[in-house]
């Protein structure tokens, strides 16, 4: 049986929710930017060394291995959103990662405490990762379970949209800080102001989502008693081609967003001469334009089909990725930034028609699950790997065009995976069952 109580949720409700969505999303990525950006500093504070180059992959590895719990974090808040909820699952991911983000803005350094410093660092950024795992998926699902049929993915959009912006506010702090203070300052205590803003924000970002209802979907699965009892089981048992089709997808989605928000800052400063300030600044222009972009891929996605979208935006990749790392590499500040717009483009329609596909493919009783483990899988082999692999690349060829040619790769494997799946774009999310996980199924639309 079927509920259009997704249909009747009033604007004013679908608002707050966006909200409580986003400002996960964002507390999560802001951090992960913000470490990027003070790898430097924080390298000069947890891993003291004559070698500032082994001190920085340090930095980076601490970094990485955050990546590797994401996985184990949304198998784990996977499972627990589809016993209990997705929103008091989604609460305590919040509450975890704005926790273990503000501590570290308050951790002792080597210098006060020696060893045991970059040995809580590390134990932080793993409660982060594994908090992290459960959030993107989660907020999605919450997001698209309270969304009209008509409009999942303009409404989706906006957690795409938290996300540039999180990267945009991080690289404006880490540059306002480091213009403003001077370096003592900034060593001593001026890292440490980014860390702390987790914590505000994970307080609003508690209330926002504890003081909403459980999503419509999953309030009917309950009511219906067939909440899934071992979802894990459940989801490998019926669900493995949705998943590998997907997470095929979710690889380019992966790949191009790192590509795009990490990479391209040090590759503007290798392979296009520009100054660290200034390739920042071509970097926070295109994330701005990233997040204005999203609504607008949203509801082309919703006129078009998700399918079509696919399509598009791995072809638009495929094109356009070469043109923007030559444009990047020309040292031409208004060329680098057409160049990464033109990278921007085709990662935001990834992005957008992910954040869509991650709830439309899986069912209701086992969507966060599958979501969380196709999404994080994904993310953590293409896209905690994107920087190091692209540098990787340029060294052993040669060549400061071979991470566009290993996109282009990435995006073949993309368009297949993409293309298995089912058109979603207009059933209802309690009609999602079977025939989603059948290659190129028949789905009735609406």
């Amino acid at each position: 049986m079927t509920s259009n109580h997704t249909e009747q949720v009033d604007p004013a409700t679908l608002r707050k929710v966006i909200c409580a969505a986003a400002i996960g999303n964002f507390v999560e990525w802001f951090d992960f930017a913000v470490y990027g950006f003070l790898a430097t500093t924080i390298a000069q504070q947890f891993f003291p060394s004559d070698d500032s180059g082994a001190a920085l992959l340090k930095t980076f590895a601490v970094f990485a291995v955050a990546f590797a719990f994401r996985p184990l974090g949304g198998i784990f808040f996977g499972m627990l959103g589809d016993r209990i909820g997705r929103k008091r699952t989604l609460a305590a991911t919040i509450l975890l990662m704005a926790a273990a983000t503000t501590l570290i803005g308050m951790l002792p350094t080597y210098a006060s405490i020696g060893l045991l410093a970059p040995l809580l660092l590390t134990l932080i950024r793993c409660a982060q990762g594994f908090s992290a795992g459960g959030e993107y998926a989660g907020a999605c699902a919450y997001l698209m379970e309270h969304a009209p049929r008509n409009k999942r993915a303009w409404y989706g959009s906006f957690v795409p949209v938290s996300t540039f912006t999180a990267f945009a506010s991080a690289a404006v702090v880490a540059y306002t800080l480091e213009a403003s203070l001077s370096s003592e300052a900034m060593s001593s205590w001026g890292w440490r102001l980014p860390f702390l803003i987790a914590a505000p924000l994970g307080i609003v970002g508690l209330y926002l989502r504890w003081r909403l209802d459980e999503t419509p979907a999953f309030q009917t699965v309950t009511e219906q008693h067939e909440v899934a009892h071992s979802p894990l089981r459940e989801t490998l048992r019926n669900h493995g081609a949705a998943i590998c089709c997907l997470g095929a997808f979710v690889s380019l989605t992966a790949l191009s967003f790192y590509m795009f928000t990490t990479y391209f800052a040090t590759y503007l400063q290798v392979a296009g001469g520009l100054s660290r300030a200034t390739a920042l600044l071509v970097s926070v222009i295109a994330l701005v334009f990233a997040a204005a972009l999203c609504p607008v891929a949203g509801a082309f996605s919703d006129k078009v089909g998700r399918r079509a979208t696919v399509g598009t935006a791995c072809v638009l990749l495929l094109v356009g990725v070469v043109p923007a790392f030559l444009l990047a590499s020309s040292g031409s500040f208004l060329a680098s930034v057409l160049g990464v717009m033109m990278l921007a483009t085709g990662a935001v329609l990834c992005g957008v028609v992910t954040a869509a596909l991650l709830s439309e493919t899986f069912p209701t009783r086992t969507r966060y699950t599958a979501s969380a483990i196709t999404y994080n899988m994904a993310y953590t082999i293409f896209g905690g790997t994107a920087p190091l692999l692209a540098t990787w690349l340029i060294s052993q060829t040669g060549s400061n065009l071979s991470p566009a040619f290993y996109l282009m790769g990435i995006s073949l494997l993309a368009l297949a995976g993409g293309l298995a799946l089912p058109e979603t774009s207009r059933i209802s999310l309690d009609e999602v069952g079977e025939q989603t996980n059948k290659p190129n199924a028949a789905v009735p639309t609406t």
